[in-house]
């Protein structure tokens, strides 16, 4: 398997609008983050995990050219505002994309971007709407995307819930604030795990800051813990200082290969 973080940062993106704070004017790359999305490659293909505002900025930043799968963690904006550059990938397949949500945020989806999924409307000649085929998981459940087992992971998330996945000897979990018993025990064994993180200190209602998330990587035991959904509080290489052994920052554009 590999993993590419296509985006790293939170709502806000890092550098944030008007901020002149030591991340926000850094000229580490690393420190430079879109809103949150990666790609994981498969032997059955590629699978899109959601569609940020930035999606085709960062397809284009990794030379990703196909998708084949899309996975949406929650309705939030920063994580699916990007969903008509989606359209690409069905117009030039001329089919259409295969995408799982949660049954609780499947009809909300539908709702906010109606104009994809009724098939009332009908772009004019010439044009083109995206072609998503909308399927639903439940928490827990396991269930079959490009040939591979996933298991979707529900983690609180303020007033909605969040779904990340495990597949195989990865754990992908975004914007959680705990891992419920029932996540913790289907991460049992994984080798390599993904979790936000904001900031260090101060707690968030909503989101781990970082000794949370740290301490949720504990309780994991995976091998290697990335930390994703990173704010302009912290920079890259204070997160590499700080950071105990076998937890590490991710940054967009970093690519992580593992055993499946």
């Amino acid at each position: 398997m590999k993993l590419t973080f296509l985006g790293t940062g939170t709502s806000f993106g890092v550098p944030v609008v008007g901020c002149d704070c030591s991340a926000c004017t850094s000229p580490d790359p690393r420190d430079r983050r879109t809103r949150h999305g990666a790609v994981l490659e498969l032997s059955g293909g590629r699978l899109l995990v959601d569609t940020p505002p930035e999606l085709r900025l960062q397809l284009l930043d990794n030379r990703i050219g196909s998708v084949d799968a899309v996975w949406f963690t929650h309705l939030h904006a920063d994580h699916v505002h990007g969903i008509d550059d989606l359209r690409i990938f069905t117009v030039r397949g001329g089919r259409d994309l295969p995408a799982w949500v949660a049954e609780e945020h499947r009809d909300p989806l539908m709702r906010y971007f109606e104009y994809i999924f009724d098939d009332a409307y009908v772009p004019l000649e010439g044009s083109s709407k995206p072609r998503v085929q909308l399927n639903e998981f439940r928490a827990w459940n396991p269930l079959e995307i490009l040939g591979h087992r996933f298991t979707p992971l529900r983690v609180p998330h303020g007033l909605t819930s969040v779904y990340g996945f495990r597949v195989g000897t990865l754990g992908y979990i975004t914007d959680g604030k705990v891992l419920p018993e029932e996540t913790l025990e289907a991460l049992e064994g994984v080798e390599v795990l993904v979790l936000n993180a904001l900031w260090f200190g101060r707690p968030h209602p909503s989101h781990f800051n970082v000794e949370e998330a740290v301490e949720a990587a504990r309780r994991v035991g995976a091998r290697r813990t990335f930390l994703t959904h990173l704010t302009h509080r912290v920079t890259h290489e204070e997160l590499l200082r700080r950071l105990p052994s076998g937890v590490e920052p991710a940054h967009d554009g970093l690519t992580v290969e593992f055993d499946a």
